[in-house]
């Protein structure tokens, strides 16, 4: 099993990035793909997750107004839209796969929790 995190970059504040997970090696609908965050100093953060099995969906209440889950009409793909960045949501941003009832737990990571790469999304002021 694979997951690829990818479209970070650099963006003004203000600005808008969506972020891709591809997920391989998955049964189809038998998983939860969440988005993690960590900056520089910080302890790693839930961002959101979405179900592949009933498309249920979590987001962190500070960021619900910014960052929206979703996920391709391909399952294998999961995508993060971030809309008005600001600087202090620069961090590396994680995708990763647990149970597809992950949504009603609020995403929190657990030892089952498998972890893709991290991509940097960095916000300049």
């Amino acid at each position: 099993v694979q997951l690829q995190a990818s479209g970070g970059g650099l963006v003004q504040a203000g600005g808008s990035v969506r972020l891709s997970c591809a997920a391989s090696g998955f049964a189809d609908g038998r998983y939860a793909i969440a988005w993690f965050r960590q900056a520089p100093g910080k302890e790693r953060e839930g961002v959101a997750c979405i179900s592949t099995s009933d498309g249920s969906t979590f987001t962190a209440y500070s960021l619900a107004d910014r960052f929206t889950v979703s996920r391709a009409n391909v399952r294998n793909t999961v995508y993060l839209q971030m809309r008005n960045l600001k600087p202090e949501d620069t961090a590396v941003y994680y995708c990763a796969a647990d149970l597809p009832t992950w949504p009603r737990s609020g995403c929190r990571s657990g030892t089952e929790t498998l972890w893709g790469h991290g991509t940097q999304v960095t916000v300049s002021s």
